[in-house]
């Protein structure tokens, strides 16, 4: 896929190494095909993958440097976990976890990891049908547009307590999410503002023993 304005202006946000690049051009490509059958991603958001999917996602990776095994609740499309699986696809020891119940957007994950040798291994399940210690351990949880706060942290808690870190994207409204969060004592936050858009805002989360370490920092 050739260089486009939008590819440009994300790489430039975002910086990866030419081999990322040429793996990200892949799973992009895939997209581009598969989404013409498969309700993936629309057209017109289409049009700004790069900038408003593929570095909105990668930016995530900085944010947790340590984490080499992730789970990525509610896939979809791939964002931010395959993005990340495919950051990753060189790092020993590194694995994603997609969990998606929808069966074609996980046979079109696992073309795209096929492709590109992502880092990654497709759920076709339920989040609540899997049970969370086969996936252990857990360095990180991530996941975008996928529920309300309380719902993300009810499912994620699990990898929390046992020290994972929560990286989430949850967009303009992060602040008044957090105050209508009535079990915020259970975990500790931190909020960071999103390179893609600065209006937009990421959710650092930790719980457990980590919580205790995130306060006292």
């Amino acid at each position: 896929m050739k260089s486009t304005p939008d590819r440009t202006a994300a790489l430039d946000l975002i910086p990866v190494s030419r081999e990322t690049e040429r793996r990200l051009a892949i799973f992009v490509d895939l997209l581009a095909r598969w989404r013409k059958i498969t309700n993936l991603i629309s057209a017109g958001s289409f049009e700004e993958v790069w900038r408003r999917h593929i570095a909105d996602s990668a930016q995530l990776l900085a944010l947790a440097p340590a984490a080499k095994r992730w789970v990525d609740l509610g896939s979809g499309a791939g964002f931010p976990g395959m993005v990340l699986a495919i950051q990753l696809a060189d790092e020993p020891g590194a694995l994603v976890h997609l969990i998606e119940s929808d069966q074609r957007k996980c046979a079109f994950l696992r073309e795209v990891a096929r492709a590109t040798g992502a880092a990654a291994q497709i759920h076709a399940a339920r989040i609540e049908s899997i049970a969370p210690e086969t996936l252990m351990p857990v360095d990180a949880v991530t996941a975008r547009a996928f529920a309300p706060l309380p719902a993300l942290l009810d499912f994620a808690k699990v990898w929390l307590a046992r020290g994972a870190v929560g990286v989430f994207p949850r967009g303009k409204s992060t602040e008044a999410q957090l105050s209508d969060y009535s079990d915020a004592t259970d975990f500790r936050f931190e909020t960071i503002a999103s390179k893609i858009d600065p209006r937009a805002a990421i959710l650092i989360v930790r719980g457990g023993e980590s919580a205790q370490q995130f306060g006292g920092a």
